[in-house]
């Protein structure tokens, strides 16, 4: 027999790794969004040499123009989280609403596996193309919407495929049986039960936000300089990436923490479906 582990060996909690995971993941949101009332410089303004290395006013050097670094990094993220948050709320609540009907109604449900099909054929950058070529003014706006367009069909096909199964669940079939309307089984029936998915999907959707408008950045399509933007920083200073690192890797290390801790977190949140092991002493 094994004795077992004393009182203070034990693992932490989930809701204790959970609370510290989201503590640790806030720092950076609230970094970026509050970004521009504690930057040291103004944005746009030139105070070192261009690519000029770190020193003593300027932690990060200078960009291309001279301008600070870290100013535009913490200016450059607000836009971007915004635009991905938007992203990922539209396409999670369509997919929801929409996929909890797919399953009840056959011919809908055909029709989002069909344009799912479509839309993961095609390329997220052709898409974005093609939307910022039929909306030349649309700017930023044009790209979040191109997400969104890209992004909804297949997040409904994943919301109906993990509703599919409680679509035949004993409560499901007595909810019909008394009568109720569709709406009232998807909403109140089936809906509750997808949580974990709803939020797994939440930061899915939040982190291709993140990489489609980014991408997007990166080829001028939405921000124009001289917009403070994390993609658009790395485009105008690669050119100077040897004599100013700093100028080009601090925005891609802000654009993957972003992504990597909004999905942590979310994954984290997600209820805990799997079946816990039973151990024996």
């Amino acid at each position: 027999m094994t004795a077992a582990p004393p009182v203070g060996a034990r693992r932490p909690s989930r809701r204790t790794r959970t609370t510290a995971l989201v503590a640790v993941a806030v720092l950076p949101l609230l970094l970026a969004l509050t970004g521009p009332l504690i930057a040291p410089h103004t944005v746009d303004t030139p105070v070192t040499a261009p690519f000029a290395a770190a020193a003593g006013d300027a932690w990060l050097g200078g960009d291309q123009l001279g301008r600070d670094v870290l100013t535009r990094v913490l200016h450059g993220g607000t836009l971007l989280i915004l635009g991905a948050l938007l992203v990922a709320v539209v396409t999670t609540v369509a997919a929801m609403l929409i996929g909890c009907l797919a399953v009840l109604r056959p011919t809908l449900g055909r029709t989002v596996e069909r344009s799912a099909d479509v839309a993961i054929l095609l390329p997220p950058l052709l898409g974005i193309m093609l939307i910022a070529l039929a909306w030349p003014g649309g700017g930023r706006w044009a790209v979040i919407t191109a997400a969104i367009v890209l992004g909804t069909p297949y997040a409904v096909r994943v919301v109906a495929a993990a509703a599919s199964p409680l679509a035949t669940a004993g409560y499901v079939e007595a909810a019909l049986g008394r009568g109720e309307s569709t709406a009232h089984i998807a909403l109140r029936e089936i809906l509750p039960n997808l949580r974990a998915t709803l939020l797994t999907l939440f930061g899915l959707r939040f982190v291709e936000g993140v990489y489609v408008i980014s991408m997007a950045g990166f080829l001028q399509i939405g921000p124009q300089p001289p917009a403070s933007d994390w993609s658009l920083m790395v485009r105008e200073n690669a050119s100077g990436i040897l004599l100013n690192p700093w100028a080009v890797i601090a925005p891609s290390l802000a654009i993957a923490l972003l992504a990597i801790t909004v999905n942590l977190v979310t994954l984290s949140l997600a209820p805990d479906t799997t079946a816990k092991a039973v151990t024996r002493p």
